[in-house]
């Protein structure tokens, strides 16, 4: 669709507000195992160099792995939330930001890199019909994350040199250059962001 606007003899701006609609994003795939289980969660991220600011995944309520990966002291927490998200249509849990909610699925996944046990949540601020229906929580750069994180007392490691995220998360990835991620360190977004994704490929957990 995009590259066809190139040759339809259209005004600019009715190009440029078919491109907004189609909502083209570049990113990456990656692929997190879950501990203790053959599953594994596809997350889409347009930030894969803040690979290691993850400190948990959260999970549309109706991700076909909820059932599955859900440990058995979790299971009536679970169940009780997805009920109540299933009475809110898409575009009400779209629309309000000011309400946070989700629950521990008692599962962890297992970072790509690190090897670190990440904890994996459901939340109704993701959609199963949006991307993957997964989300790798950055917290220090999504203001979303952010404030799911704060809520349940998750901490936020801080990936983003000589930033200060004590009050909200840091989004400009123009001025970002990536701090405590290893291989990634010092280097700015465009950089890190194929160097992640050219990693993540090397070791068959992502593209």
């Amino acid at each position: 669709l995009l590259d066809g606007l190139q040759h339809i003899d259209w005004p600019q701006p009715l190009k440029d507000s078919q491109t907004n609609w189609i909502g083209r994003s570049q990113g990456a795939s990656a692929v997190f195992k879950v501990n203790g289980h053959d599953a594994v969660i596809d997350v889409f991220t347009t930030r894969p160099d803040t690979i290691s600011g993850v400190p948990f995944m959260t999970l549309a309520p109706e991700h076909e792995l909820v059932s599955k990966i859900t440990t058995q002291e979790h299971k009536a927490e679970v169940e009780a939330y997805i009920e109540a998200t299933a009475k809110r249509s898409e575009r009400e849990r779209m629309a309000d930001v000011k309400t946070i909610s989700g629950v521990f699925t008692g599962a962890y996944a297992e970072h790509p890199f690190t090897k670190e046990p990440i904890p994996i949540w459901i939340g109704d601020y993701v959609l199963a019909g949006y991307g993957t229906g997964a989300v790798m929580a950055v917290p220090c750069g999504d203001q979303r994350d952010y404030d799911f994180a704060k809520h349940f007392n998750i901490p936020i490691p801080n990936i983003f040199e000589g930033v200060d995220i004590s009050e909200e998360a840091f989004a400009d990835k123009e001025k970002t250059i990536i701090a405590n991620s290893g291989f990634l360190n010092g280097l700015p977004y465009k950089k890190a962001m194929k160097l992640a994704i050219y990693e993540l490929e090397k070791i068959g957990q992502g593209k």
